[in-house]
């Protein structure tokens, strides 16, 4: 079986921790960046992995890129994702469409030039990356928690869409995960009382469930929004 798999998004935080689990169990991982950064390439040395650049808020750019790819993708997780937090009436235009360009369009972007090769092959995983924000919502967020809000529509449709194929679309929401996205200023102690766990999540913790759906024992999941977030919801 092809066992090819596209991590979006996988320099760092959820999407590395992804690619690396991943890679341990098998599958060969095409690990992607906006651009060739120092993350990027030192994780490509350490899995063997080929990588690919491209901006997943560029519609064009994004079909180029995966143009190359002849063979269909077994999975797709798309990760990618940016937050630019402010109280909405300090959110400027450039931080809102940044937002649902890069989050949101992404789903559009990156799965378009790719969905019809995987139909054809009747066999598939997608994995999207949401958040607890997008069920929720967030303070500061209202941007972020839109862009999060619009993948689980949008993979609840495509999960309908692709089922008789058997492709699965299922929705990883993680909570509060401690990686560079958590702004160490901010009062963490304090924000961990309001985890039912006491503590924040691990990337790797997330990274398990996304290698669960693309299982065999997974054939059966779809249409469905996975919460990993130490009851927070």
């Amino acid at each position: 079986m092809n066992k090819k798999v596209l991590v979006t998004g996988s320099s760092r935080g959820i999407g590395k921790a992804i690619a690396r689990r991943l890679k341990e169990s098998g599958y060969e991982v095409v690990i992607h960046g906006r651009s060739k950064s120092d993350g990027l390439l030192s994780l490509s040395k350490e899995l063997g992995s080929e990588f690919v650049c491209f901006d997943v808020g560029d519609t064009l750019e994004a079909k180029e890129a995966l143009s190359k790819f002849s063979e269909p993708f077994y999975a797709v997780v798309l990760n990618a994702g940016i937050a630019r937090d402010a109280a909405f009436p300090a959110i400027s235009e450039d931080d809102w469409k940044g937002v649902i360009n890069t989050n949101l369009n992404s789903f559009y972007n990156v799965l378009n030039p790719l969905i019809m090769p995987m139909i054809r092959a009747k066999i598939g995983r997608i994995v999207v990356i949401s958040s607890v924000s997008g069920i929720a919502g967030n303070r500061g967020q209202s941007n972020y928690s839109a862009s999060k809000a619009g993948l689980i529509g949008a993979s609840k449709s495509l999960a309908i869409e692709l089922a008789s194929r058997n492709i699965t679309v299922n929705v990883v929401a993680p909570g509060l995960i401690m990686t560079d996205m958590i702004d160490e200023n901010l009062p963490l102690d304090e924000i961990k009382k309001l985890i039912p766990a006491k503590r924040f999540g691990e990337a790797k913790e997330v990274a398990g469930i996304v290698n669960f759906l693309l299982t065999d024992e997974a054939a059966y999941i779809t249409k469905q929004v996975i919460g990993v977030n130490g009851g927070m919801i």
